[in-house]
C-alpha cells in the first residue's frame, strides 16, 4: 500500500507564503550588498612624447554597478610639479663665418620636490617665426633624463648648423618644461 500525503490547500499557500516572503527578504539583502559592492580596476592611460609612447596605469575603486574603464585613454603628458628652470647661458650665431651657424646654451633645471622623477626636457622656442617644441637632450652633454630630489640638472647644448639648408636669422627661447615619463 502506497502512503499518501495529503495537503491541505491552506498548508501549500502557508508554504508558497513563506517562500515568497523568504525570497523578498533575500532580494533586499541582495540589494543593499549590491550598494557596498566594490570592485577594483585598473585605468591605463598612454601619451606621446618626444615620438615615443609611454603608459600611465592607475587602480581606482569603482562601484559594481559601474562599467569597467575603457581600455586605453590617450592624455596630455604630465608635467613636473614645482619644476623651474633658469637660462644660464643662451647665444645663437646665424653665421659664424665658417658657413654655420651656432646655437649654444645651459640650462639650470630645478626640482624642488622631496622625490627623484625622470622625464624629458621639452624646449618651446621660435625659429623664423615658427613655434616648436621638442627635446634637445640628444645632442647635450648631460641629457637631465633624472632629476634627483630637491636637485638640479644643466642642460648643455652646443651644435653648429650648415647654412647650405638655409639661413636662420634668430633662435628664440619661449619656455621649458619637463614631463614624466615614469
Amino acid at each position: 500500500m502506497k502512503n499518501s500525503i495529503k495537503r491541505s490547500p491552506r498548508t501549500f499557500s502557508t508554504i508558497f507564503l513563506f517562500f515568497s516572503f523568504y525570497c523578498f527578504i533575500l532580494n533586499i539583502s541582495c540589494d543593499s550588498k549590491d550598494e557596498d559592492c566594490t570592485k577594483t580596476a585598473v585605468v591605463s592611460d598612454t601619451y606621446f612624447l618626444n615620438n615615443q609612447q609611454y603608459f600611465l596605469d592607475r587602480t581606482i575603486e569603482l562601484p559594481c554597478s559601474f562599467p569597467d574603464p575603457e581600455p586605453l585613454t590617450q592624455i596630455d603628458p604630465p608635467e613636473l610639479d614645482g619644476f623651474t628652470y633658469d637660462v644660464l647661458f643662451y647665444e645663437f650665431i646665424p653665421d659664424t663665418g665658417n658657413n654655420t651657424s651656432r646655437w649654444r646654451f645651459e640650462i639650470q633645471l630645478n626640482n624642488p620636490n622631496d622625490y627623484e622623477v625622470t622625464g624629458v626636457p621639452i624646449l618651446t622656442v621660435k625659429i623664423g617665426g615658427l613655434t616648436s617644441s621638442q627635446s634637445y637632450s640628444d645632442k647635450t652633454t648631460s641629457p637631465c633624463f633624472e632629476l634627483g630630489a630637491k636637485s638640479s640638472c644643466t642642460l648643455s647644448y652646443d651644435q653648429e648648423s650648415s647654412l647650405d639648408l638655409g639661413i636662420i636669422d634668430d633662435i628664440e627661447l619661449i619656455d621649458v618644461q619637463y614631463f614624466l615619463t615614469n
